[in-house]
């Protein structure tokens, strides 16, 4: 039985060249995905987690060339098969319900712009969306 990310996501095939490839794909990937759990919205994010947990992050990942740059993460996930690393995805939160014996419900948060009102000194709305994972 499978039990890690990597594991869940090793299968899927890595686009760039060789001449090209500073970090494992594996790495890159799962840096992502946890920075993502934790509450990262953007590349520059997924960066600062990176830089944050490499001391944890090395301990299960090689990282030869340290936490990859923003525009790396956004360069390889430009060019990774949106359909590939889904059924990737998918294969691992499968996986995750079954353990659980729970539905998976993934979550997102945002800040919606321009609702702030600081002269009536209301803070800016806040949206959630919560949402069931089918596993296939």
């Amino acid at each position: 039985m499978k039990k890690t990310i990597i594991d869940y996501f090793s299968v899927l095939p890595d686009p760039r060249r060789d001449k090209y490839k500073k970090h494992l794909l594996l790495d890159i990937i799962t840096i992502a995905i946890l920075a993502v759990i934790d509450g990262a919205d953007n590349f520059v994010e997924i960066e600062e987690f990176g830089e944050a947990k490499e001391g944890w992050l090395k301990t299960f990942l090689r990282l030869d060339n340290g936490i990859p740059s923003h525009d790396t993460f956004r360069r390889v996930f430009g060019l990774i098969d949106p359909i590939e690393f889904r059924e990737c995805v998918l294969g691992w939160i499968g996986v995750i319900k079954t353990a659980t014996k729970q539905e998976v419900v993934a979550m997102d948060g945002k800040t919606l712009r321009g609702s702030i009102d600081r002269a009536a000194g209301k803070s800016a709305l806040q949206m959630v969306s919560a949402w069931a994972c089918q596993s296939g």
